[in-house]
């Protein structure tokens, strides 16, 4: 499913190279759902936007589905993180002014998805997450957990393979934070979806099947769960 080989990553820095990720390697299988934990600044969520295809290494290869990024075209590139990839954010990037509906179907919409059955997929999706009575509300009407809910329901709509999310529990209350993580958990087993979740939480680690651990952009640990 994803391969990071001999993976190295450099920001520049004035005149200087600041290093952040050491030649990385690891294989992530499909039907992971796997916990990537460090200490800040250790590379967690760097390693997670190369893996996702939002940034670029410096050195090594990425391998999704039998391709390597880089060796994409830039349209190919962007049909993958459209079709083949989702994405969760601590900070939930809901589009204010939309509803929860409408923040759902967006990225369906903007690749061209056919309306009468977008509007099914939106229908399940939002029974998965819990929140069919709050589709017609705007984010600034729901809680910081049912605004990640959205944000997941969204990551789904495309159906992905793989579902990257970075502190997805990050800015949730803890109760809040379990529900997400218990939705998480059921869309992995259920629908064997692949998950990759960078996350400060040893709690956690828990619902998954692997945590790999990072230090000094270097992987020091690979643990089964």
């Amino acid at each position: 499913m994803i391969e990071v080989n001999n993976v190295s990553k450099s920001f520049a820095l004035g005149k200087a190279s600041v290093p952040v990720l050491k030649n990385i390697n690891l294989t992530i299988s499909d039907g992971d759902f796997v916990s990537i934990m460090g200490p800040s600044g250790s590379g967690k969520s760097t390693l997670l936007y190369l893996m996702g295809d939002l940034d670029n290494v410096s050195e090594g290869n990425i391998v999704i589905n039998g391709k390597e990024i880089s060796k994409l075209s830039d349209e190919l590139q962007s049909k993958m993180r459209r079709k083949e990839i989702g994405f969760i954010f601590q900070f939930y990037n809901l589009i204010p002014n939309l509803t929860v509906e409408e923040n759902i179907m967006l990225p369906a919409l903007l690749d061209g998805a056919d309306k009468k059955e977008l509007k099914k997929k939106v229908d399940e999706l939002l029974t998965l997450v819990g929140l069919q009575e709050r589709r017609k509300h705007t984010p600034r009407e729901l809680s910081g957990g049912q605004q990640q809910r959205t944000a997941i329901a969204r990551a789904l709509v495309t159906n992905p393979d793989i579902i990257f999310a970075d502190e997805p529990i990050g800015n949730l209350d803890s109760k809040s934070g379990v529900e997400v993580l218990k939705l998480l958990q059921k869309i992995n087993r259920e629908s064997g979806k692949t998950i990759v979740m960078v996350t400060h939480s040893e709690e956690s680690t828990q619902y998954g099947n692997r945590v790999i651990r990072l230090k000094d952009g270097h992987v020091v640990e690979q643990a089964n769960g």
